[in-house]
C-alpha cells in the first residue's frame, strides 16, 4: 500500500508512493474535502483537470442523505460522483461527537439525534464500516471518539480505551465482510498525553492496519503541543507506516507537519475560504473582495497557470464576490484547489531534490507578505 521512496536529510520530511485499488499517488498529498459527495463548487471534470489525488468523503453525511442504498444502486461513490480516483470515507466521529448534546456514548456505540430532522439513530462500530463499505469506499476508517481540547487525562484515556475496542471490533468485522483490494486505517487519539498517543499506536499496529490517521489534533490545542504529538512517531519501530493528519488544512501548519514526516492531508480550508472570498497566493492569502483590489487587474497570482488567474483579474473577482455571483466563489475555489494541488506538487519536488528545508524557510519567509 505505502513505500517510502526518499527520506529527506535534514528533516522527516519523506517522499512516498502509495497505491489503492483506484492507482497510485505520490506523497506528502492532500485530498479536497467532499464532505456530500461533492468538493463545493468544483466539478468532477475541474478536480481531474487540477489533477487532485483523492478526496475525503464524510460516510455520517451521505448515511444521512442520500442515503447508502442510493449511493449503491447508483454503482457506488464514485460512479455517483462520477470521480475514479481515491476515496477515503470519514468515519462522521468527528461530526458525531461534535453534537455534544445530541449524542449519547457507550462501549457499543453511539446513539444521536440527526441534525436533519431530529430522528434517533444507533450506530455500532460495525454499522460503521458496513456503511463504508455500502458506498464503495477505496479506504475506510473506524468509528472513533474524538475528545475536545482541553480534556483531562481521565477522559482522554477513557476515549482512547474505546477508540481501541472499537477499532479491534471494526478490523474483525472489516475481514470478514470485505476483500483485500479496500484499505483500513487506524485511527489515533489521545489528545496531547504522549502516554496514550504510544498506548494506542501499539494497540492499532498490533491489529495490522494499512495505514495510520492522526485524528483529535488542529481543534485548538497549542502548536507546540501539536507538533510534540507528531515528534514522537519518527522512532517508533513502525516509523515507515503511511501516515494520515486528518483536518490539517493551513499552508503554514501543512509544510510543517511534513517536516514531521505527515504524508496525507485533507481540510475545507480551500473552499471555505473561497466562499469568503480569500484566495491563496505564494505570498499569502488575500481577500479579494476587499476595497483595495476594485481596481487591480492582475491575476489572484502571479505565479499561477490555473484557468482563473490566466483569465481573470481580481477586479473581476472582487465583482463576482460582492454581488454574490455564484461564478466568483466557483473560480476562487478553482484557483485554491489548483494552489494547493502545486504547493504539494513542489514540497515533493523539493524533497527529491534534498531542498526541502531550503524550500520550507524561503516558502514562510515570503507566505503572509504584502500582495
Amino acid at each position: 500500500m505505502f513505500k517510502i521512496l526518499k527520506q529527506d536529510l535534514q528533516t522527516k520530511a519523506r517522499l512516498g508512493l502509495c497505491t489503492t485499488r483506484k492507482g497510485s499517488f505520490k506523497t506528502p498529498s492532500f485530498f479536497p474535502v467532499a464532505t456530500q459527495g461533492t468538493v463545493k463548487g468544483i466539478s468532477s471534470r475541474e478536480l481531474n483537470e487540477i489533477g487532485v489525488d483523492g478526496l475525503l468523503t464524510n460516510a455520517y453525511h451521505l448515511y444521512l442523505r442520500p442515503g447508502v442504498e442510493v449511493v449503491k444502486s447508483a454503482g457506488g461513490l464514485h460512479k455517483f460522483m462520477n470521480f475514479d480516483k481515491t476515496i477515503i470515507t470519514d468515519s462522521g466521529g468527528y461530526q458525531i461527537f461534535s453534537l455534544k448534546n445530541l449524542r449519547k456514548i457507550s462501549d457499543k456505540g453511539v446513539n444521536f439525534q440527526s441534525h436533519i430532522d431530529g430522528a434517533r439513530i444507533f450506530l455500532t462500530p460495525n454499522d460503521v464500516i458496513e456503511i463504508q463499505l455500502g458506498l464503495g469506499s477505496d479506504i475506510v476508517v473506524p468509528l472513533d471518539e474524538c475528545v475536545s481540547y482541553p480534556c483531562t487525562h481521565q477522559e482522554a484515556k477513557e476515549a482512547s480505551i474505546r477508540t481501541i475496542k472499537w477499532a479491534r471490533q471494526s478490523k474483525k468485522y472489516f475481514q470478514d465482510t470485505s476483500d483485500d483490494s479496500v484499505l483500513f486505517m487506524g485511527i489515533l487519539q489521545g489528545s496531547t498525553h504522549l502516554d496514550l498517543r504510544k498506548y494506542c499506536l501499539d494497540e492499532l499496529f498490533g491489529l495490522g492496519i494499512d495505514g495510520l490517521c492522526i485524528g483529535g489534533l488542529s481543534i485548538g490545542e497549542p502548536q507546540d503541543l501539536r507538533y510534540n504529538v507528531l515528534s514522537f512517531f519518527h522512532d517508533e519501530p513502525n516509523s515507515s507506516c503511511f501516515r494520515y493528519f486528518m483536518g490539517c488544512g493551513k499552508p503554514e501548519e501543512i509544510i510543517e507537519a511534513v517536516s514531521y514526516g505527515i504524508d496525507l492531508f485533507d481540510c475545507v480550508v480551500p473552499t471555505r475560504y473561497a466562499r469568503t472570498g480569500t484566495a491563496f497566493t505564494n505570498l499569502g492569502e488575500i481577500i479579494v473582495r476587499n476595497a483595495p483590489y476594485i481596481n487591480d487587474k492582475t491575476p489572484l497570482d502571479v505565479e499561477c497557470e490555473c484557468y482563473t488567474c490566466s483569465n481573470f483579474s481580481r477586479a473581476y473577482l472582487r465583482h463576482l464576490i460582492n454581488v454574490k455571483e455564484m461564478l466568483g466563489v466557483q473560480l476562487l475555489s478553482y484557483h485554491n484547489i489548483h494552489w494547493y494541488k502545486n504547493f504539494l506538487d513542489r514540497i515533493r519536488a523539493a524533497i527529491a531534490e534534498d531542498k526541502f528545508f531550503d524550500f520550507k524557510k524561503d516558502f514562510l519567509s515570503k507566505y503572509g507578505s504584502k500582495n
